[in-house]
């Protein structure tokens, strides 16, 4: 009797502690999960390895890591379960309800490209400086796969590295826009042999022939790419300026004389067809291209086209003595069109010689001050709206000529120009302002900057003094 007791107290108590576990072990499975979570929230290791803060709400995911997170494996079933609990969300239309007019500072990458490090040092003190946003022009830096990959320069970024300058541009407030050529300045497609056929010029690769075969594919194919590592993109950048022999392949010819001559409407045919596609591939993104090709195009025949529902013209002109009434009919022109918005685009380097090698900041800071006037009278058009402006930092003038003056040469210029956006003028407050975040003291008459400190400013020397020996050497022999 008593064995039979004694078995039933061990029977008893191993129920307990299954009782015990069943009930407690989900308890600490929740506290394990709780830390991971303050752990990921950590403002000191994660931030040293250069990943963006997460805030995340209940299910939301980091807009910036999506992709990543999307290539996880899940097992089917775990997979259905997902879905059942939550709704798939419809694509996000992007907020178009800012009010201050962005201000971008433009990279281009078909030259010198900076480095994604680079990038790290610049990115903090472009936001300081008052700029919101990058324009990147990818041309061969952008990691084409597939078919595609020809395209790419033997330095391009990697995707690794994509996903680290967004992740940059995120975390110091700067709105990210893609550039992709589509017509014009498509060097770097057509100079491959795969793709000579496509040429509006047999012997110029400049310009693409949007009536052959396989244009538009290849198009697609670029535009898809590289929309789908930017999906969080509110803006895209399409090019189409300076579309050099249009109309001259058999194609084009065949066309224009089917069709009146209309060399505007040809145009428009193939960046509407463009931006239509990308509307359809990402329903709420707004797109953007240069202006230069519409100038000439009247507004009726743009009109027509319904480019004016799906794209903003970027209006540019570089020039220290930039005409003020001239910019001003091109946005009544396009008031007239339908447009409702534009952009404006300046330059802070690149653009002031084809081989320039030191940047002339007083020629910069002219063609903003200028700028800043065609600002100052938006309010007169009452249906178009001023999206922003684009400080252009051009390092070629194509493809294949050669480099302007360095990236870092031109921050002292960068600096003068975007004060002078934010102060309107570049008064004592504004010189005072750019000197304190570059280190250095800005000296206009000599076009440099004396003591430099910023990201950058060893090249800057460097520079500085080969230039003052070269013009050294140019007086003396200019002299004898």
């Amino acid at each position: 009797m008593n064995n039979l007791k004694f078995m039933r107290l061990i029977i008893g108590c191993l129920v307990l502690v299954a009782i015990v576990k069943y009930f407690f072990s989900p308890s600490s499975s929740k506290d394990t999960s709780h830390k991971t979570h303050q752990i990921l929230q950590s403002n000191t290791f994660w931030a040293n390895q250069h990943i963006p803060k997460l805030n995340l709400v209940h299910s939301q995911e980091d807009p910036v890591k999506k992709e990543h997170t999307d290539t996880t494996e899940v097992q089917p079933e775990k997979k259905e379960k997902i879905k059942s609990n939550q709704e798939e969300p419809e694509p996000e239309i992007p907020d178009d309800t800012h009010t201050d007019p962005l201000k971008i500072v433009h990279f281009d990458l078909k030259g010198a490209a900076p480095k994604v490090k680079y990038f790290e040092q610049i990115f903090p003190l472009l936001s300081s400086l008052g700029a919101n946003g990058i324009l990147l022009e990818y041309e061969d830096m952008f990691p084409y796969e597939g078919e595609l990959s020809i395209l790419k320069s033997s330095f391009a970024y990697s995707p690794e590295d994509i996903e680290e300058i967004k992740s940059l541009a995120k975390r110091h407030k700067l709105e990210l826009i893609p550039l992709v050529q589509v017509f014009g300045h498509m060097e770097f497609v057509l100079k491959h042999e795969k793709y000579f056929k496509l040429r509006e010029v047999e012997t110029f690769p400049n310009s693409l022939n949007s009536l052959a075969q396989g244009s538009m594919d290849l198009v697609q194919d670029m535009l898809t790419q590289v929309m789908k590592k930017h999906p969080e993109a509110k803006w895209f950048h399409i090019g189409a300026d300076e579309v050099r022999g249009l109309g001259e392949s058999e194609d084009s010819k065949r066309w224009l004389q089917a069709n009146s001559g209309n060399i505007g409407k040809l145009f428009l045919n193939h960046v509407t067809a463009v931006g239509r596609f990308m509307t359809k591939l990402n329903r709420g993104i707004k797109l953007i291209l240069w202006d230069d090709m519409l100038r000439k195009v009247s507004s009726d025949t743009v009109k027509e086209s319904g480019l004016q529902d799906i794209a903003s013209p970027m209006i540019w002109k570089y020039i220290p003595n930039m005409d003020v009434k001239e910019i001003g009919s091109y946005i009544h022109k396009y008031e007239q069109a339908g447009f409702k918005g534009v952009w404006f685009a300046s330059a802070f380097k690149g653009a002031s010689g084809i081989a320039q090698k030191w940047t002339p900041i007083n020629h910069h800071l002219k063609n903003h001050l200028q700028w800043q006037k065609v600002i100052a009278s938006m309010p007169q058009y009452k249906s178009v709206r001023f999206h922003g402006i684009a400080l252009t930092g051009w390092q070629r003038y194509e493809h294949h000529t050669v480099l302007c003056e360095l990236l870092p040469v031109a921050i002292p210029s960068l600096a003068v120009c975007l004060q002078t956006l934010k102060y309107g003028s570049f008064d004592a407050k504004a010189q005072s302002e750019a000197q304190r975040f570059l280190g250095c003291q800005v000296e206009l008459s000599k076009n440099e900057c004396k003591g430099a400190s910023f990201p950058g400013s060893d090249v800057y020397e460097m520079v500085q003094k080969i230039n003052n020996k070269l013009e050294s050497s140019v007086q003396k022999i200019m002299q004898n």
